[in-house]
């Protein structure tokens, strides 16, 4: 479905108040961009009427959109519509029960320590090389990363200031010895004054002259090159560094309590969910079920 603005005075009046709203609600940058986005396909799939849009309306273009988009893209699309509602057109929202997405547990692919190593010599732009390094390193999530500026690392502590993280609440993470040395080493190539990772437009002897950082869309492009040349039948994303270095800490004994802490878990049920990925307590629990096994006996006797 087309998400491009549509021609249409009034609709464009209305989508810059929806941004607006949007900013001064404080949603981060990515739920901003998801939710306009969304407004802006259903302004091209209703031609830009959307203040009075009938249950029938909705149930059609939510079906299309399945058929094309994830589940959580449709998620977005009516949370969407829904402040739309609320906030530019000023009308009640009424609760409309058309979307249930079917419940499922995944387990999320992981890389090894060996495979971490494999993805960043197989990375061949070294902005996103280092990117995927400190990604992974502290446990980040993309965004996180994208923000990172030259005053959010704390040399003197050994420790990253995460900003504005999910949930708009900040937290302190561990600096790796080697994470600082590369960062610096990588900072006195780009030199900006603020971005750990200013953007790529300018090349990189004007990089300290560009106004924004890496574009998501580029780190996630390359990262989905080399994962297919690697493992093309592996779910692998830049949030798979963080899945993946929450398991290495725990197969290495770090305390679920203190992983909650640096991953920036509101529950501990969401940090537990690693536990089922690491290969200690998978061989811890082996070890145990075989000496119960092994105590029990098994006759062979008798009929054959």
């Amino acid at each position: 479905m087309n998400t491009k603005l549509p021609d249409n005075s009034q609709f464009n009046k209305d989508y810059a108040k929806h941004c607006k709203h949007l900013k001064l609600a404080g949603y981060q940058p990515k739920t901003i961009e998801a939710y306009a986005r969304g407004i802006r396909r259903i302004g091209n799939y209703f031609d830009c009427r959307l203040d009075n849009l009938s249950r029938d309306q909705l149930l059609d273009y939510f079906h299309d959109l399945l058929e094309s988009h994830s589940w959580n893209t449709v998620k977005l699309d009516l949370y969407g519509l829904q402040f739309f509602y609320t906030h530019v057109l000023q009308k009640t929202w009424e609760h409309i029960p058309l979307i249930k997405k079917p419940k499922a547990k995944r387990i999320p692919d992981i890389l090894s320590v060996d495979q971490v190593n494999q993805l960043l010599a197989a990375t061949r732009v070294i902005d996103y090389r280092v990117f995927y390094f400190t990604a992974y390193s502290m446990g980040l999530r993309l965004g996180e990363t994208i923000r990172l500026t030259v005053n959010d690392i704390d040399a003197d502590n050994m420790r990253c200031h995460i900003r504005n993280a999910k949930g708009n609440k900040d937290r302190l993470v561990p600096l790796p010895k080697e994470t600082l040395q590369i960062l610096r080493r990588f900072w006195q190539t780009r030199r900006h004054p603020l971005f750990i990772f200013p953007n790529r437009k300018r090349g990189v002897n004007n990089a300290h002259l560009v106004d924004k950082p890496l574009e998501r869309g580029g780190i996630q492009v390359a990262m989905k090159k080399v994962v297919s040349r690697l493992w093309p039948n592996k779910q692998i994303s830049c949030h798979s560094l963080r899945h993946s270095y929450a398991t290495h800490l725990l197969n290495a004994g770090v305390d679920l309590i203190e992983l909650q802490g640096i991953l920036g878990h509101v529950s501990l049920l969401t940090t537990a969910r690693y536990t089922h990925l690491t290969s200690v307590n998978h061989e811890d629990a082996c070890k145990k079920i075989n000496t119960i096994i092994d105590s029990v006996t098994f006759p062979w006797g008798g009929e054959k």
